[in-house]
């Protein structure tokens, strides 16, 4: 299976609501998104709620859609159930999100402390049980790092969405193997992916693997590198760090000396279209059944026709 990675943070929504139906036209079979305030670098200059967007998307799409989001601190955990279950009830198998701890990009805006990442993780993982159970039509009552006071959702949907964990980390990937739907990650070096899909699977993981695939193509190698840098060279730090910067100022300046070397560790750079076949081979053969493909360049539609006729069918 074959997704398209719709990018809120580079492309307005309405231009992306018209790139995600190009991306059907052309054979992608599925698509994800993921739920940002900030974007990442003023240079990409945008940020579309992600829950509005969704509805448009579902409804004038065939498509499968899914979500990474974070609840706990932005949001309540019961108004991420709320709004999930009613988009399942509506296109129903159609949707799943993936709740993570956060990053403090995003999460900052309330004026709360962020937290240490063990702090988040313990979080995340209650809101996860208070989704789960207002997803069961329970009222719900929690006292804990989130506070629940009776609450309930009148929309239970069915069948319910999956929940999917976003792990980068062999640590959070097998902790999420206790709770979560499936797992879903970036490309990384295939050793540390190896790892990272055997910490889950190891550990009881069960569901369906997904990757989203950072690349960058163009019709020469000089312009699909020039992409990559002016779009995505904020995006090449761990976690650790990437997770605690506060702005897209913040994440500009730690990345005014990046060069193509760094950005090549993050994002797969190539104008051979038979280059971008061989890595994602590799991962579908590592063992993901799933690969979103996002293109991190702001104009989608080159990307969309030159991958529907010379990458998409060479995966199939």
């Amino acid at each position: 299976m074959i997704g398209f990675h719709a990018s809120h943070e580079q492309i307005s929504p309405a231009r992306l609501l018209t790139d995600v139906q190009l991306a059907e036209a052309a054979g992608f079979d599925a698509a994800m998104c993921s739920d940002h305030i900030e974007p990442w670098s003023a240079r990409q200059g945008h940020s579309g709620f992600a829950w509005s967007w969704l509805g448009a998307a579902l409804a004038s799409t065939g498509l499968r859609f899914g979500v990474v989001t974070a609840p706990g601190q932005r949001y309540h955990p019961a108004i991420i159930a709320h709004a999930s279950a009613t988009l399942a009830v509506m296109f129903p198998g159609r949707f799943w999100l993936a709740p993570g701890s956060g990053e403090n990009t995003n999460e900052h805006i309330t004026g709360d402390v962020w937290p240490s990442k063990d702090v988040r993780q313990q979080r995340l993982e209650e809101s996860v049980e208070v989704i789960r159970r207002l997803h069961d039509g329970e009222e719900v009552t929690h006292r804990g790092l989130v506070t629940v006071e009776h609450a309930r959702i009148w929309e239970v949907p069915e069948p319910k969405p999956e929940l999917i964990a976003p792990a980068i980390s062999v640590e959070t990937a097998r902790r999420a193997a206790a709770w979560a739907d499936g797992l879903i990650t970036v490309n990384q070096p295939p050793t540390q992916l190896e790892k990272v899909l055997a910490a889950y699977r190891d550990n009881g993981g069960r569901g369906k693997a997904a990757l989203q695939v950072h690349l960058s193509w163009a019709p020469s190698e000089e312009a699909a590198v020039e992409i990559g840098l002016d779009q995505w060279r904020t995006n090449v730090f761990p976690p650790h760090v990437a997770a605690d910067l506060a702005t897209a100022r913040h994440f500009d300046a730690v990345s005014e000396h990046v060069g193509e070397d760094q950005l090549r560790q993050s994002v797969n750079v190539s104008a051979d279209t038979s280059r971008h076949v061989e890595w994602l081979q590799e991962y579908l053969e590592l063992g993901f059944d799933e690969l979103y493909l996002h293109f991190v360049g702001q104009e989608q539609e080159p990307f969309i026709n030159a991958f529907a006729e010379k990458v998409l069918p060479q995966l199939r």
